[in-house]
């Protein structure tokens, strides 16, 4: 995928408004860097911000806050999107300032390896990619 996309699908869009929203509400007081994601599962949407912390390795990303949101409203099974904004990029950022990092991409792939991912950019724009482009080789372990 990764091909951009400007509201063409009102269900991308709406997710996508649902996470510049809920990056409004961030805690960033250390980067400056507000971000917002939005998980679609089968029971609804589940939004959630990021969380920083003066101990940075203490933060929490708004993918996996949003992503615990859903599994603790019962919505584990049947995440099948998720939306991420970056609602302090500059206009001109580049792809990869907005882009979920490692850790991020890690809960995704165990809890919504199916998931599209919807990445609103700088310019206002909208990639979508799958899991897997994101992280094509994934940390798995083997179920007893």
């Amino acid at each position: 995928m990764g091909d951009s996309e400007r509201g063409t699908d009102p269900a991308i869009a709406g997710l996508v408004s649902s996470a510049r929203a809920a990056a409004e509400l961030a805690h960033a007081p250390y980067s400056g860097f507000r971000v917002g994601a939005a998980v679609l599962g089968a029971t609804g949407v589940h939004t959630a911000a990021n969380v920083e912390n003066a101990s940075y390795g203490l933060s929490l990303c708004a993918e996996r806050a949003a992503l615990s949101r859903a599994l603790a409203e019962g919505d584990g099974e049947g995440i099948r999107a998720i939306a991420v904004a970056c609602v302090d990029a500059a206009p001109d950022s580049p792809l990869g300032e907005v882009m979920p990092c490692g850790a991020c991409r890690q809960w995704l792939a165990e809890l919504a390896p199916k998931a599209d991912v919807h990445i609103a950019t700088a310019d206002g724009g909208v990639r979508t990619f799958t899991v897997d482009d994101l992280l094509p080789h994934a940390f798995v372990l083997r179920r007893g």
